[in-house]
C-alpha cells in the first residue's frame, strides 16, 4: 500500500495490525484522526479500535454496517480504517426523539454547534451516519436544512443491521451508541454524488394516509390491497402476506417529486391491518409509482455517478474514493449484478482505491447545494 494512502483495509482487527497502521499515520498526521467502518460480524471489535486509537492519541469515529466493500466485493470480515489529515469537528447524538417539539430542539442544538464551525468556510460537507432504526430521518433532514440552508453540502448513510433489529452501531473514541447520529463537518470537501438509475412508470397513485414510514392507505384503500393490485397488473406477479418478504424488495415504491426526481422507498414490513412499513418516511399525499428491477439502468447510474464525481473534483483516476451501496439495492438486483456494479464503477473511475460499506439508506441532494433527501437503493460516492 502506498505510504501516502489514507485508506487501509485490515483483514484481522487485532492490536498488532491496528498498531502498525495507526503508528504510521500518527507520525505522518499528528493532528489527524480515524474513521472506521466495521461489518456487523465484527461489531465486538469496537473496543479494540477504541483502545488502539487511545494508545496512539488519535480521535476515532465510525459505524457498523451489514458488510464492507473491498476490491469490488462485499465482505463481512475485517475493517476499513480511513485517516483524516486533520480531525474534523464531530458530534455523536444518541436516543434521538421520534418527532415533535423535542426533535426540533435537538436539531436546533445540532445546528447551533455547527454554525460556529461553518461560518465563512466554503466547500464544507456535513456527513451524517444515522442508525437505520431512527424512524424520522427525513423530517430531521428537513429541520436541519431550515437551520443551515445551503451553507453545507449534505451527504450521509445509515448504519446498523440488515435484519433491521436494534443494534449499537455508531461510535467514537469512548462511546458505542444506537438510535442516534454521528455528524462530521469535512472542510475543503465538495460533497458526494448520489444516484439510483430507476425510471418511473407513468401510472401513479397517492399515499392518502401515512404516518412516518407507515403507509396505511393508497388511493383511500388499504395499502397492501392496492400494492398487490399494482404488482399484479404491472408486472404479472402475485404478492401475498406469506411471500411479501420475498417480493417486497423487488417491487419498491417510488415517490415522484415535483422536479420528477424519484425517491425509492423499499417496503420491509407488512402489518396485520394491511399497512406497509418502508425504509424512510413517506409524506402524506405523496405521488407514488411502482418500480421493478429491470427499470434500473446500471450503465446510466454508474455513468452519472462517475461524471458527477468528475465535475466535483476533476478526474478520479488515481484518487481514493469512498463508496456506499444500499443493501436494499443489492437484494433488489441480486448479488451478481450488484457485485458487477462495484466492478464497473472501479473500471469507470480508474480510482487507486475504493473503500466503503453496504448501507441501509442514503442521504444526498439531486443537485449540488441541493436540498438533502433520504433515499433507498442508491450508490453514494465521494472523494476521500
Amino acid at each position: 500500500m502506498d505510504n501516502d494512502s489514507r485508506m487501509r483495509f485490515i483483514a484481522k482487527v487485532d492490536g498488532t495490525s491496528l498498531d502498525e497502521v495507526l503508528a504510521a499515520w500518527q507520525a505522518r498526521h499528528p493532528a489527524g484522526g480515524i474513521c472506521a467502518l466495521l461489518p456487523e460480524a465484527s461489531k465486538d471489535k469496537v473496543g479494540d479500535l477504541q483502545a488502539a486509537c487511545a494508545r496512539h492519541g488519535l480521535p476515532l469515529v465510525g459505524g457498523i454496517f451489514p458488510a464492507l466493500i473491498k476490491d469490488g466485493e462485499f465482505v463481512t470480515e475485517g475493517a476499513w480504517l480511513l485517516c483524516f489529515e486533520e480531525m474534523p469537528w464531530y458530534a455523536l447524538y444518541e436516543n434521538l426523539p421520534g418527532g415533535g417539539a423535542e426533535a426540533e430542539q435537538v436539531v436546533a442544538k445540532m445546528a447551533a454547534e455547527m454554525r460556529d464551525q461553518i461560518d465563512r468556510i466554503s466547500d464544507i460537507t456535513l456527513f451524517m451516519l444515522f442508525d437505520a432504526m431512527v424512524p424520522n430521518i427525513g423530517s430531521l433532514l428537513d429541520s436541519l436544512y431550515l437551520q443551515l440552508a445551503n451553507r453545507v453540502h449534505y451527504a450521509g448513510v445509515n448504519a446498523g443491521s440488515e435484519t433491521f433489529q436494534p443494534m449499537l452501531c455508531l461510535f467514537d473514541g469512548a462511546r458505542l451508541i444506537q438510535h442516534g447520529v454521528l455528524l462530521m463537518l469535512l472542510k475543503q470537501h465538495k460533497g458526494a454524488i448520489l444516484e439510483h438509475g430507476y425510471h418511473a412508470p407513468e401510472r401513479t397513485s397517492y399515499a392518502t394516509s401515512t404516518s412516518g414510514n407507515r403507509i396505511s392507505q393508497i388511493d383511500w384503500r388499504p395499502a397492501f390491497e392496492v400494492y398487490r393490485e399494482l404488482v399484479r397488473e404491472q408486472y404479472g406477479e402475485e404478492v401475498t402476506a406469506e411471500n411479501f418478504y420475498q417480493y417486497g424488495v423487488h417491487f419498491p415504491f417510488g415517490i415522484v417529486r415535483a422536479n420528477h426526481h424519484v425517491l425509492v422507498r423499499i417496503p420491509v414490513m407488512l402489518a396485520e391491518d394491511g399497512s406497509l412499513f418502508c425504509v424512510g418516511e413517506v409524506p402524506p399525499n405523496s405521488v407514488l409509482t411502482l418500480l421493478k428491477a429491470p427499470t434500473v439502468h446500471t450503465e446510466e447510474t454508474l455513468q452519472n455517478l462517475s461524471e458527477g464525481l468528475k465535475k466535483l473534483n476533476g478526474d478520479s483516476a488515481g484518487s481514493e474514493l469512498l463508496l456506499f451501496y444500499c443493501a436494499g439495492r443489492r437484494l433488489h438486483l441480486g448479488l451478481e449484478k450488484a457485485t458487477a456494479e462495484l466492478g464497473a464503477f472501479a473500471t469507470m473511475t480508474h480510482a487507486a482505491q475504493i473503500a466503503g460499506a453496504l448501507s441501509l439508506g442514503e442521504i444526498g441532494g439531486s443537485t449540488l447545494h441541493g436540498y438533502p433527501l433520504f433515499h433507498n437503493a442508491t450508490l453514494v460516492a465521494s472523494r476521500w
